[in-house]
């Protein structure tokens, strides 16, 4: 685990099939920290998770339930997801103890709507720290630029690609990826570039 902006941490998986890295997210507060997205912790990652207090783990979408099961066990906290996406993640086997909507604070960060790959996408924005966490909304591939998952695999690309663009109106310059390489400048540009090269609706 390494600390990749100012009380954010992060530990990555490699994916063999997508050729990019898979990340889980660490936010640190002194009134309890923010899990987002854990991907499998070794034991030493595990133990910095339990030491750092972690009270509530995030799952951005259905698909990302991930290792979050074995961080609520070894850390006792709360696993909260849009309930649009709840069924389908409890289906993959989560274990889910609350719902996040958008608009809902958890610590810091701010939960926004990003439907479109699913129903229950959501993005967290720290707006103080101007910070953007996405889950399956963007992906960081390849590295250094946003892209989009292949149209296949979302439910309602135009939905999704309708949802990336209201994301041009909150204040970030950090764009940390659940899927690929995070973006640690300029990375309200990148997504303004990815929104330009949409079709016209």
């Amino acid at each position: 685990m390494r600390e990749i902006v100012g009380d954010v941490f992060t530990w990555s998986r490699l994916s063999e099939p997508h050729g990019y890295d898979f990340n889980g997210y660490l936010v640190h507060t002194p009134a309890g920290s923010v899990c987002i997205d854990p991907v499998a912790p070794d034991p030493t990652d595990l133990a910095e998770l339990v030491q750092r207090g972690v009270t509530t783990i995030v799952l951005t979408n259905r698909n990302h339930v991930r290792a979050s099961n074995a961080v609520r066990a070894a850390c006792g906290a709360r696993v909260a997801i849009h309930p649009d996406d709840a069924a389908h993640a409890r289906g993959q086997g989560a274990e889910i103890d609350g719902e996040l909507h958008g608009g809902s604070r958890v610590g810091p960060l701010v939960a926004v709507a990003v439907p479109g790959k699913s129903p229950g996408e959501l993005a967290l924005h720290w707006p103080e720290r101007r910070i953007l966490f996405v889950g399956d909304a963007v992906i960081g591939n390849p590295p250094g630029h946003c892209s989009l998952l292949r149209d296949r695999v979302l439910d309602d690309p135009a939905r999704l690609r309708a949802s990336v663009e209201t994301l041009l109106a909150l204040d970030f310059d950090v764009l940390l990826t659940g899927d690929g390489a995070p973006i640690l400048s300029g990375a309200h540009d990148r997504l303004a570039e990815l929104v330009a090269s949409f079709p016209a609706s």
